[in-house]
């Protein structure tokens, strides 16, 4: 089986935590599935450029991202976050690649177009997931990080959801699980939806029932299952340990996103 697990950067930033993502995730590996890791880094990119100087700003979930911020991404996000990560798969023995979406030209982006304008803010515009495949023929794990180089030679920073969107759908996956530091996506009465359709999420769009950085998120699970991944979840990261028996079983925490 082929699965997409995508990381956020609050899991990132729990050692305890990452220990056993890393955990579950090679426990999938060592069973014989092919697995590929997108990750973000948001909250350490905040961090970093708090740091600089520099306040973030977001509009719908996505972080207004000029050169120095976009820089300063591929600096975070490419390096320490992805290092980091590698590192502790690397202490449960699974051999991890870590990556760009720019290292071998396997994502190729270009500028998402808004009102108002997000500056380095790009969309996957085309995928070769040869690299990939040739990570797995070899028995590693790809770990990418969420930045792509673009058709115009510029760094784009990608929301890592609609990154781990591109990738399931680029390599045929079979599962993509986001592991997030929230329980699932809520609906009107406050309570974790076990199930999500994708018709309905234009109407908890429009009823501010979702907001922030869950739009992106849910906009990434339709694109998914919309373009053939079979089977799309959002998992809180504190049950990383039922990663193994999503396909195989029926798992009661998060929420499964399903094709309307």
């Amino acid at each position: 089986m082929r699965y997409v697990v995508k990381l956020g950067g609050a899991t990132l930033e729990d050692a305890a935590l990452l220990r056993s993502c890393a955990h579950a995730i090679a426990d999938l590996q060592r069973a014989g599935n092919q697995v590929a890791v997108v990750h973000g880094g948001g909250v350490q990119l905040t961090r970093t450029l708090r740091q600089l100087g520099k306040q973030s700003e977001f509009i719908g979930g996505l972080r207004i991202t000029d050169a120095e911020t976009r820089d300063t991404a591929l600096m975070v996000l490419g390096g320490a976050v992805n290092k980091a990560l590698v590192a502790a798969l690397a202490a449960q023995a699974v051999p991890a690649m870590g990556l760009s979406g720019g290292d071998g030209m396997v994502f190729r982006a270009r500028k998402k177009r808004t009102a108002p304008d997000l500056g380095f803010v790009g969309e996957i515009a085309a995928a070769d997931p040869r690299w990939l495949q040739a990570i797995w023929k070899m028995g590693g794990v790809p770990v990418l990080s969420s930045m792509a180089l673009g058709f115009d030679g510029e760094y784009y920073n990608i929301n890592a959801d609609e990154m781990a969107a591109a990738c399931a759908v680029a390599c045929g996956s079979d599962a993509l699980v986001f592991l997030t530091d929230v329980p699932g996506v809520r609906g009107a009465d406050g309570s974790v939806m076990r199930w999500l359709s994708t018709g309905q999420i234009a109407g908890l769009t429009r009823d501010s029932i979702i907001t922030g950085g869950m739009l992106p998120k849910l906009h990434a699970c339709r694109e998914a299952l919309t373009q053939g991944v079979k089977r799309v979840r959002i998992l809180p990261a504190d049950r990383v340990s039922l990663l193994p028996d999503l396909l195989s079983s029926r798992v009661p925490d998060g929420t499964e996103v399903l094709v309307a």
